[in-house]
């Protein structure tokens, strides 16, 4: 139910008169402002004049009304979808600033273009352009240049910075983006028809061919209707040259060679040539050529992930929802540096709910597929996903189920999208790195990828192992910024374990590698939380720390390794119920984990801190029993013991700890352990020395 809000709520320009506006509208033989939506958003008047907002928000507020194509919008609706994380009232006050700004943009163009009262608002699109619907109508108020522009619209994606604004308004616009591929292919499709009419002159049936393989490369019957357009006008060189560059876009996207068809018009084309362009057969005897050096193809590094359109499983769940939660698992994926997805607008199922045969998606060069499908029962939805490894034969190797009431679907990305991809990134990285899964010199990934379990023991051997992998990885791909990122983070643990010969050195070396990675790959989560872990731990700058974790998880929020990390640097910093928040974020994204050690280690810092003595026994308890050969682990376990008055207990733990760190002593914890504050590095300390911890 929408509310209603005061006339001193609206925030709006006092708007002309209905005669006024009506005048206006009615005598514009051309647009007052162009509005560009695909790519960077843009705005500008018939001078040219700039009257985009600034803020983000804004610009999210013009695209929805933008693409409401004239009608209303409630209020309330813009506001609980741009502002999804704060109260309805917080909600209605940030609509109104942003609509205020809105309306400042526009300046005195705002009156004829906006017009809103106490419940909904719109923008009058008669006296705009907007790239995207006169992309999908080919109508503007110069039909001739919108067409021929078109080719060049076509590049852009929807509104493609304008990700991440809020919850609510990222499902809206993938929803978006998917209905305008969908009409936009429909619609180019539509022309091809007609442009396969004999009738149609060549150069059109050139003009609306090339548009579609604009939008899509190896679309085979926009090759075919150019091949012969071009055939048509004596130009058999191009349409023997668009056959090579359709066949080399299939084996780049699918591994696979045009159809029968498209190859028997090409050879009709080269039967009717009478030059050699390289391809025709010459005039004079026939002479053998040597054959071509075809240079072999480039191996991928990254594997690729498909995710499959969701079904829906009863008529009670909307497709479009089935969709999109496929949609949405599959953008929190692309966050993730480890893998490349497809997305399900590329990948369709048949007219069963089973997806094509698992031979069918290999084609597509796919390694992995997710899988879903959507169910309503009792006032709640039934999401189940399955992951498939189609190198061995569509085998799934993950499934999970969950469950979000059908009234806080405003909580998916939180409830479900986030879980799921948490879930499915520590799967992947253990099928991969399994020491059979992949040649052993196949690529800089998969050495790393092999690294990380043998990593994860702590065990010296193994972990010296894991590092002469990475080592391998750097030598393949010195400049990969995943690889350069877990050279560094591998440099962290060698230290901090006690092995490092020059731990300055290395601490120097684990910082210029986790630099460079997150210059190579700003976007890259996990590198700028392995940077900031470094700074923390090994440089002690906890200020540079907490701001490169705050920018990870602007980047990706569903990424638990950057939560457990940004956790201990939250302890170092004085802030251990931050610490514990993260580490509960931790819990809710993958549950319990076999890197146990890594995901809660740091709550028991924060316990200790808090002087919780008996939960940080408890927690160090348990990462040290999984993990025995982890050193730290034990620290803060030592130090609660000390605080319990329970030195018989600790010493078994001590002589543990001082078999994997010899060197270790309360000097030397308090010479090199990170704490901002003296007093938290005192009360550790303290807990050590009670414990029974060698003083120096």
């Amino acid at each position: 139910m929408q509310k209603r809000v005061s006339s001193s709520e609206l925030g709006t320009v006092v708007p002309l008169s209905p005669e006024q506006a009506d005048f206006v509208r009615r005598h514009a033989t051309s647009p007052i402002v162009r509005i560009h939506l695909l790519g960077r958003m843009r705005a500008s008047t018939v001078r040219h004049a700039d009257v985009m907002p600034r803020g983000r928000k804004a610009r999210a507020l013009l695209a929805c009304l933008c693409l409401a194509n004239g009608a209303f919008v409630s209020r309330s609706r813009l506001a609980v979808m741009l502002w999804d994380r704060v109260p309805d009232f917080q909600a209605r006050a940030s609509f109104r600033q942003a609509f205020r700004e809105l309306t400042v943009a526009f300046g005195d163009l705002a009156d004829a273009l906006l017009i809103a009262d106490r419940d909904k608002v719109r923008l009058d699109t008669s006296v705009c352009w907007i790239d995207a619907v006169a992309l999908l109508s080919e109508e503007s108020f110069s039909d001739k240049v919108a067409r021929g522009k078109l080719a060049d619209l076509c590049k852009g994606e929807l509104l493609e910075d304008l990700d991440h604004v809020s919850g609510a308004f990222d499902r809206w616009v993938l929803n978006e983006r998917t209905a305008f591929t969908e009409k936009l292919r429909a619609m180019l499709e539509g022309k091809l028809d007609e442009a396969d009419d004999s009738g149609v002159k060549p150069s059109d049936r050139e003009d609306i061919s090339r548009r579609l393989i604009t939008f899509d490369e190896t679309h085979e019957r926009a090759s075919r209707t150019l091949m012969r357009a071009l055939a048509d006008r004596n130009e058999r060189v191009q349409a023997l040259a668009e056959y090579k560059r359709l066949s080399e876009a299939m084996r780049r996207a699918f591994d696979a060679e045009p159809s029968p068809e498209t190859r028997a018009l090409y050879e009709a084309i080269r039967a009717c040539a009478n030059y050699d362009d390289g391809d025709a057969p010459p005039a004079g005897p026939v002479q053998q050529k040597p054959p071509k050096f075809e240079p072999p193809a480039p191996k991928r590094s990254h594997r690729r992930v498909g995710v499959m359109p969701f079904v829906p499983m009863d008529a009670t769940v909307d497709n479009n929802l089935a969709v999109q939660v496929a949609q949405e698992v599959a953008a929190a994926l692309a966050r993730f540096r480890w893998f490349d997805v497809v997305a399900p607008t590329a990948l369709t199922r048949g007219l069963t709910p089973t997806f094509v045969s698992d031979v069918e998606l290999r084609r597509q060069d796919l390694d992995y597929v997710v899988d879903g499908s959507v169910l309503s029962s009792r006032g709640h939805y039934r999401i189940s996903v399955r992951l498939l490894d189609l190198t061995t034969d569509a085998t799934p190797v993950w499934s999970s189920t969950f469950e979000i009431a059908v009234d806080r679907l405003d909580l998916l990305d939180e409830r479900v999208t986030a879980p799921i991809v948490a879930q499915i990134d520590p799967v992947l990285l253990y099928i991969e790195g399994q020491p059979k899964k992949r040649n052993v010199d196949d690529d800089a990934l998969g050495c790393v990828m092999r690294a990380l379990p043998l990593l994860n023991t702590m065990e010296r051997e193994k972990y010296d192992e894991a590092g002469d992998l990475i080592a391998r990885a750097l030598e393949l791909e010195s400049r990969n910024p995943i690889v350069l990122a877990w050279a560094a983070y591998w440099r962290v643990y060698h230290i901090g374990q006690g092995w490092a010969a020059d731990p300055a050195g290395e601490a120097k070396t684990a910082l210029e590698y986790a630099a460079l990675a997150t210059q190579l790959d700003p976007g890259n989560a996990e590198s700028l939380a392995i940077y900031g872990h470094i700074q923390a731990f090994l440089h002690k700058d906890i200020k540079a720390a907490l701001e490169a974790f705050e920018h990870a998880l602007r980047l990706n929020r569903n990424l638990p390794f950057v939560y457990a990390l940004n956790a201990v640097s939250c302890c170092y910093a004085g802030d251990p119920d931050t610490a514990l928040e993260r580490i509960k974020r931790c819990r809710e994204l993958t549950g319990e984990t076999s890197q146990f050690w890594l995901f809660h280690n740091p709550a028991s810092i924060a316990y200790l801190m808090k002087k919780m003595y008996e939960e940080a026994f408890e927690v160090a308890r348990r990462v040290v029993g999984g993990t025995p050969a982890y050193g730290n682990g034990y620290k803060p376990l030592i130090a609660a013991l000390g605080h319990l008055r329970r030195r018989k207990e600790a010493k078994p733990y001590i002589e543990r700890l001082l078999a994997i760190e010899p060197g270790f002593s309360v000097k030397r914890f308090g010479e090199v352990y990170p704490f901002h504050r003296d007093s938290d590095r005192a009360h550790y300390m303290d807990g050590l020395r009670r414990a029974g911890v060698p003083e120096a």
